[in-house]
């Protein structure tokens, strides 16, 4: 039995762009000088003359000289997107036999659709009401096999202009071909799914050893030893040098779009948290600006940064709370601003301590601790007032002798309690005096040695 025909761009004939537009000096106005202008005419009118004797390569770079000179210009945009689909059409139509004869060099379709696609929205942006608008970009969209968003964009052109006979035929080929791809859907299978998850494939890796896995459970699993999870032949690879499995990607994601969806929201949850949640690492008490180095080994910290790493390269610095046996109720939020993968899987990182924050409750995810936080701000007096006034001169006298103090010592060596203590306060004047007063007794203590 004969399989149906798949959908596919090869056969489809451009709509609406057997020509291209003239370019009108009148339309210039005085934004150019006049030798520029008069070079920005001949630059088009021979773009023109090229594209209409079908050298489009001649034509794109024609209207890409004349982009440079007005960016912005409907028509020059117009007229290069219509020769970079001619261009695109012509290399997905050209027989097999024609490439064997005589190979071409140069980019591949896909890349000339895609530039296409860019000129037809940047267009849009220019002239929202314009028909030919939607007519570049509903083709563009097409030589990409992105036949859905296609047909959206002729429905939204039709309500622009519904006697466009060009929308109307890309309207009728968008929806044969929805339809046949709705028919002809690969039937779910576990097949494509991750055998540590049991989910659908998430950025494929193959490993040397023939097993498939999602990237992300792969590296999981190797936190706890450098073996394959299935056959645990010895593996050498690392998130820096092994990378996704492209065809198995693009495979999954043309057969499943919805399921892949679900897991690509499912992996951007994990590493782009939202602004009021926080990753923890438990170790010590930190300050605001501070910069240190950590040695990250645990496997729940690696996975941990690896997430980070692909969000925001933030985390939360907090410590164990003595007298609760809990995490404390305050904490540092830090950057990674530097990070260092090492052959064994650990992590050198150089961080900075940022900004101050109240953890209001906490979980465990996937081992490591998971908040939700909220940012904590001073309470700062009212302007003119005497609380305002002993701030500031709290605050000169604090500036004035740490510049005094300190080569000789630094906050970062007060117990735990004591830092933890700066973190808590939320009126600045209480804060600068207990700062102050650490101050005093470290350099106390340094006359005493």
């Amino acid at each position: 039995m004969a399989s149906e025909e798949q959908p596919s761009s090869s056969e489809f004939s451009l709509e609406g762009i057997q020509d291209v537009q003239d370019f009108v000096w009148e339309d210039q106005g005085e934004s150019l000088d006049t030798r520029r202008s008069s070079h920005l005419l001949d630059l088009m009118t021979s773009g023109n003359r090229a594209f209409r004797e079908d050298r489009y390569e001649e034509a794109v770079n024609c209207y890409s000289r004349a982009h440079n000179i007005k960016p912005d210009d409907p028509v020059i945009l117009s007229n290069r997107c219509a020769a970079y689909l001619r261009i695109g059409q012509f290399l997905k139509q050209r027989p097999a036999s024609a490439s064997e004869r005589r190979p071409l060099s140069g980019l591949d379709p896909t890349t000339h659709a895609s530039l296409a696609l860019k000129d037809a929205e940047q267009l849009m942006n220019i002239q929202n009401n314009s028909v030919m608008a939607y007519i570049l970009k509903a083709n563009a969209l097409i030589l990409l096999e992105r036949f859905e968003l296609a047909r959206d964009v002729t429905l939204a052109g039709l309500q622009v202009d519904a006697s466009s006979n060009a929308l109307k035929k890309l309207e009728r080929y968008t929806a044969n071909i929805f339809g046949k791809k709705m028919h002809s859907q690969t039937p779910r299978t576990d097949d494509f799914d991750c055998t540590l998850c049991l989910k659908l494939l998430y950025e494929p890796i193959t490993t040397p050893c023939g097993h498939t896995f999602c990237r992300s459970c792969l590296f999981q699993s190797m936190d706890r030893g450098n073996r394959c999870p299935l056959c645990r032949t010895v593996l050498f690879i690392s998130p820096r040098t092994c990378a996704i499995s492209v065809t198995l990607k693009n495979i999954i994601e043309r057969n499943f779009p919805v399921e892949y969806a679900e897991r690509k929201l499912e992996h951007d949850s994990l590493t782009n948290m939202g602004p009021d949640l926080l990753p923890l690492f438990v170790m010590d008490v930190v300050l605001p600006c501070q910069k240190f180095h950590l040695n990250i080994f645990e496997a729940r910290y690696r996975l941990m940064v690896r997430r980070i790493m692909e969000g925001n390269r933030r985390m939360g610095m907090v410590i164990l709370d003595s007298t609760t046996g809990s995490v404390a109720e305050y904490a540092c939020e830090v950057e990674i601003t530097d990070c260092e993968p090492l052959p064994d899987g650990r992590f050198f990182l150089e961080v900075e301590s940022r900004r101050r924050c109240r953890i209001l409750r906490n979980w465990d995810q996937d081992g490591y601790r998971v908040a939700e936080i909220e940012w904590v701000k001073d309470l700062s007096p009212s302007e003119g007032t005497k609380e305002k006034s002993d701030l500031q001169d709290m605050t000169d006298k604090v500036a004035e002798y740490a510049r005094s103090w300190i080569k000789l010592a630094t906050l970062t060596n007060r117990r735990p309690q004591e830092r933890l203590d700066l973190l808590r306060i939320r009126d600045t004047t209480a804060r600068l005096r207990r700062a102050y007063h650490y101050m005093k007794a470290e350099e106390q203590g340094c006359g005493l040695q």
